[in-house]
């Protein structure tokens, strides 16, 4: 069963309606983003999330302090990494983690071999900021990958129409969404059951 991820969700009722519909992991950005959270803030919301769904903090090339200080005041269960963080200072920290890989080319996803983490994250590269385009790129990249199917999260541009085919193309462990449940760049809870719903139906 494909795993869900909402990334940037920022309000109460959007992570209890994501919550309510089945998502298996919440995202909060904690990096330059329109979707920046503060800690405080993730700390209250992570108060309604049931220890079933993972909480993911989102970082773009943070101090150890402060990555470490937030895992455990809000607290989280990964860390991802969505900047040039070095595997040496990934493993150093040494905390449950995701890294996210912007995918323009095969080399892009070889680059992934460097790294000692849990997960895999596949993006677009971003624009205005790390990743968080809504944009997707060609999935055929990481079809053949070495990369176990088990470690491989699916983002960039994905929402309820495209990602049924994003999973059988990829099958990846979980796929990522964020600008894809957005209405007028604002978080919407009918997009985000419909997304939820189509990830669900595809494995039926």
């Amino acid at each position: 069963m494909t795993k869900v991820k909402i990334c940037g969700l920022m309000e109460m009722e959007h992570v209890k309606v994501a919550v309510e519909v089945g998502a298996d992991a919440i995202g909060f950005v904690f990096a330059p983003s329109k979707r920046r959270i503060t800690v405080e803030k993730a700390k209250e919301l992570a108060q309604s999330i049931p220890s079933s769904v993972l909480k993911v903090g989102i970082f773009v090339d943070e101090s150890s302090e402060e990555i470490e200080r937030t895992f455990h005041e809000v607290p989280l269960d990964y860390v991802q990494y969505h900047g040039d963080e070095a595997p040496e200072f990934i493993k150093k920290i040494g905390l449950p983690s995701i890294k996210a890989l912007a995918i323009q080319r095969s080399e892009d996803v070889g680059s992934a071999k460097r790294f000692d983490v849990d997960y895999f994250l596949f993006d677009t590269p971003g624009k205005d900021y790390k990743g968080g385009s809504g944009e997707r790129f060609d999935w055929r990249l990481v079809q053949d990958v070495t990369i176990p199917l088990d470690k491989r999260i699916l983002a960039g541009g994905l929402n309820a129409d495209n990602v049924g085919e994003a999973i059988r193309q990829v099958k990846p462990y979980m796929v990522d969404v964020s600008s894809g449940v957005e209405r007028n760049g604002e978080k919407d809870m009918q997009l985000i059951r419909a997304f939820v719903r189509a990830v669900k139906d595809e494995e039926r």
